[in-house]
């Protein structure tokens, strides 16, 4: 017993692996080293739903609109009164969808069926605007609304005053007194028509106007829920087809001084430099004090783009008055035209001529 006793811990005899998985394994359960695998179970089969005993295949019933004027891509960037020559997608798709308006789209435009009453018109705009602000409340408004931090903004870009921005400008009025819209690219050059356009078409009134940004309020007697309908565009139709903007010989001219023009006009230094997206508020004040002076001008449109060098030829055409004579790497050339002295003394030049005949 002594020995025993005396014997150290590390000589007694260690357990077996075996004795171990006796104990903590059961003898009952059955564990063979390959069992067989249970099988999945198959998810339930989904009974199909039967089909509607009437489906409706009916479209839904077009879209009513009281607003009294046609409907255009936009109202200030396109002349009502320009004709197209041709059109580049059938007339038959209208941009508001298959049958989504009771209106014909004619290519351009909608146009109203009904006759509208002009003096009807103008009173339910007086009395939605109701009593003129008072200097303080004009005041609170611009302050509120004319920094950029602004979150009721609208951007007004190349497209000008579209249809889809009047949808825009009622959905800010639901929750906010005006709307602050800053306006880029083409459309700066005549800020005077896009702020008519803004107020006939909306209904509002430009309560603040500086360079390119604008306030336009809604009226002491808006209410959101007595809004017009306005059917959105789905899409944006095509441009048609106009007469050519620059003729091979300008009006007045031969083709010979023509050719001259051009490129006079070409080696000629910019009268300024224009930028994509940019403010051309001032473009059609300085052209005019440049043909004071000058006979053909040079624009240098560098990174502005084809399309947009046309349109800002068109509105200089229009607002200056003046010519261009020639569109060539984004550069614009303008000719001021024959003023009224030059026109006489071609005039009495040749009646002088036919009386010595």
């Amino acid at each position: 017993m002594q020995k025993l006793i005396s014997r150290p811990l590390s000589n007694l005899p260690r357990p077996s692996l075996s004795f171990f998985l006796s104990q903590f394994v059961s003898k009952t359960t059955y564990d063979p080293s390959f069992s067989p695998i249970s099988k999945p179970l198959e998810p339930p089969k989904l009974k199909p739903k039967p089909p509607d005993p009437k489906p409706n295949r009916n479209p839904a019933s077009p879209i009513k609109s009281s607003l009294p004027f046609d409907f255009r891509h936009s109202y200030s960037e396109s002349d009502p009164s320009l004709e197209p020559i041709g059109f580049r997608e059938p007339k038959r798709f209208s941009p508001f969808g298959p049958g989504r308006l009771d209106r014909e789209w004619t290519g351009t435009s909608a146009p109203v069926r009904d006759e509208v009453d002009s003096s009807r018109v103008e009173e339910e705009r007086v009395r939605v605007l109701g009593d003129p602000l008072t200097e303080e409340e004009v005041g609170e408004l611009v302050e509120k609304y004319r920094h950029s931090d602004c979150a009721r903004q609208i951007n007004l870009g190349k497209n000008g005053v579209t249809h889809n921005m009047l949808d825009d400008i009622h959905n800010h009025w639901k929750r906010a007194e005006a709307v602050r819209i800053k306006c880029l690219g083409v459309p700066t050059l005549d800020m005077d028509n896009v702020c008519f356009q803004l107020e006939e078409k909306s209904g509002g009134k430009i309560i603040y106007r500086h360079i390119n940004i604008l306030i336009l309020y809604r009226g002491r007697n808006y209410d959101h829920k007595n809004r017009p309908v306005i059917p959105l565009m789905l899409w944006k139709p095509y441009a048609p087809i106009y007469p050519k903007l620059v003729k091979n010989v300008a009006d007045g001219l031969t083709f010979e001084e023509t050719k001259e023009m051009r490129n006079r006009g070409l080696h000629s230094p910019a009268l300024m430099k224009l930028t994509r997206n940019g403010v051309y508020v001032n473009v059609v004040a300085r052209v005019r004090e440049a043909f004071e002076t000058e006979e053909v001008i040079r624009l240098d449109c560098t990174h502005v783009g084809t399309s947009d060098c046309k349109r800002i030829g068109v509105k200089l055409r229009d607002l200056v008055p003046c010519m261009p004579i020639l569109f060539k790497d984004e550069q614009i050339i303008l000719w001021r035209g024959k003023t009224d002295r030059e026109i006489n003394s071609n005039i009495s030049d040749a009646n002088e001529k036919s009386s010595s005949i």
